[in-house]
């Protein structure tokens, strides 16, 4: 088996040597749904999972835009369309300077399996550019913003690709490039999630990712017969993800006591409660601040230039803010600190050697590609209430939601359990669920 496995991962690397992201996220696929499909006859001779790891479409075009200081300005974007054998393709778009192919290969990789874990008719895709928006004005964000999606709307449409946020692109980014495909095709049409409520959006949109961890980490801790309330939590991370992770950790009596950003963290042991999420929200969202200003309004706080929060003892560990931020010595530390869960909220921030520490010791562990999939749930929410012209309550959405959250669960369980020790290996779990559902339907279609 170690020997298929090699050879899979040698031709892969062959193809796409200065990938290293794309590289990671295809091992650890590899390494549990290759047995998986040795055992089952009818992938046989198929190379599903080869063909699974080529993108069907990789789009790369230049962005030229205007600075306030009239000075043009070129970035570069991008859009992988990865696999649409369940639907059209659904992903993020990612402004942020660390954009390149293999970051964005690995993130569309990763959305196919993730979307198939929803249930919901949805391909996996993934774009975004090298544009950094911090420090920029909001006329020069919506100059990009148009630039951007001037190029991108000929690859996109509510029946082929349908983009969403990520990284540095929220509600403002998302209602300029909204505007500007509305007025090249001249149609007001689903293409976009993310949207603001009154034109088109979802209620729980926002919160739906960092909801859905949370959601996730329940379900495992009541599997040991446990749950959240009076555990303490770290979380990584200060944007949407992480703001709405504090708010459902707090809603269900936990108390978390880190936050963090590219500067560095903050610990406040008191908690961070409803009336100081608002303050970080504020913060992040309005004002663009750092979150070491956390501590000039909580002066019982501290901060820890550019650190990461792994050091702090706690019971539930939810890594929120971008991909391997959590090293082996990390988990070695959390682990020996008493961790007991740790649930992803950003895309792959574990690396390979962390996760092995985690499950060697046997504790509850969720990859990315099942716990942080309540974002993308919900956007096929929002897609399906823009083809009804309706829109679901915050309590319909919420319940969804939650079911979602919990047959993805069960799917873990179906496909990772060991019947002799109990043990749920839920990376094991969600990449064969993942993967079964699409390969199924690419078996289905043919050779296309």
């Amino acid at each position: 088996m170690k020997h298929k496995i090699e050879g899979f991962l040698d031709l892969v690397r062959q193809r796409n040597s200065l990938e290293p992201e794309f590289l990671q996220a295809v091992e650890e696929v590899a390494e549990t749904v290759i047995p998986y499909i040795v055992q089952h006859d009818i992938y046989h001779g198929k190379n599903i999972l080869l063909r699974m790891v080529e993108p069907e479409r990789a789009v790369m075009f230049r962005v030229n835009w205007v600075d306030d200081s009239g000075e043009i300005q070129v970035n570069r974007g991008y859009r992988i369309q990865m696999n649409s054998a369940i639907g059209p393709y659904k992903g993020g778009l990612r402004f942020h300077p660390s954009v390149n192919m293999s970051i964005l290969k690995f993130l569309a990789f990763e959305q196919v399996f993730k979307n198939s874990l929803t249930t919901l008719p949805m391909g996996g895709g993934k774009g975004g550019s090298d544009f950094d928006p911090k420090g920029k004005s909001d006329n020069e964000i919506m100059r990009f913003c148009h630039a951007f999606m001037s190029e991108l709307f000929r690859h996109i449409g509510p029946n082929t690709d349908i983009p969403a946020g990520d990284i540095g692109v929220g509600g403002r980014e998302i209602g300029f490039l909204f505007g500007m495909y509305k007025k090249l095709k001249n149609e007001f049409t689903g293409v976009l999630t993310g949207k603001g409520v009154t034109w088109g959006g979802s209620l729980i949109r926002p919160e739906a990712t960092g909801y859905g961890t949370v959601y996730f980490a329940q379900k495992m801790l009541q599997t040991k017969g446990d749950d959240i309330k009076g555990k303490t939590v770290t979380i990584s991370g200060s944007g949407n993800v992480a703001q709405f992770a504090t708010e459902k950790v707090t809603q269900l009596g936990g108390k978390v006591i880190t936050l963090s950003d590219s500067s560095g963290y903050i610990l406040d042991k008191d908690g961070i409660d409803e009336q100081k999420l608002a303050f970080v929200m504020d913060l992040k969202n309005n004002k663009r601040g750092r979150i070491s200003a956390y501590v000039d309004a909580y002066p019982n706080a501290k901060f820890f230039p550019k650190k990461t929060p792994w050091s702090e003892p706690c019971a539930i560990a939810l890594p929120c803010a971008t991909q391997n931020e959590l090293n082996e010595n990390d988990a070695k530390i959390l682990l020996n600190n008493g961790c007991i869960c740790v649930s992803e909220g950003a895309n792959m921030p574990s690396t390979k050697e962390a996760i092995a520490l985690f499950q060697k010791a046997k504790i509850l562990f969720a990859p990315g590609k099942a716990s942080n999939a309540g974002g993308v749930a919900t956007s096929g929410l929002e897609m399906t209430q823009n083809s009804l012209r309706y829109n679901w309550t915050r309590k319909e959405v919420d319940d969804k939601l939650k079911d979602i959250m919990g047959n993805i669960h069960d799917k873990c369980i179906k496909y990772g359990k060991d019947e002799k020790t109990g043990y749920i290996d839920y990376v094991k779990g969600a990449n064969i669920a993942g993967f079964v559902k699409v390969a199924d339907a690419m078996l289905a279609q043919g050779v296309v």
